[in-house]
């Protein structure tokens, strides 16, 4: 599943593959603003952890991911 979380104050947007579902994503992004000082943990497919500030966050988007099509396919 993809995640784009956009930052305030930054030009880019930080984009993530993540194993984790869609409900997952959007509890962490709840926990992390309803608490004083949160900040929003998130894992990739790699294992690797995206550590945000939640006062910092613009938006976070979550898409689920697409299959990529191969070939040629009658339209």
């Amino acid at each position: 599943m993809e995640v784009k979380i956009g930052v305030q104050f930054a030009t880019r947007e930080l984009v993530l593959e993540s194993s984790q579902s869609p409900d997952d994503v959007a509890k962490a992004v709840a926990d992390a603003l309803k608490a004083d000082l949160g900040v929003l943990t998130l894992e990739d497919e790699k294992g690797r952890r995206v550590l945000v500030p939640a006062d910092k966050l613009a938006y976070v988007e979550i898409a689920e991911a697409e299959t990529r099509r191969v070939g040629f396919g009658a339209i």
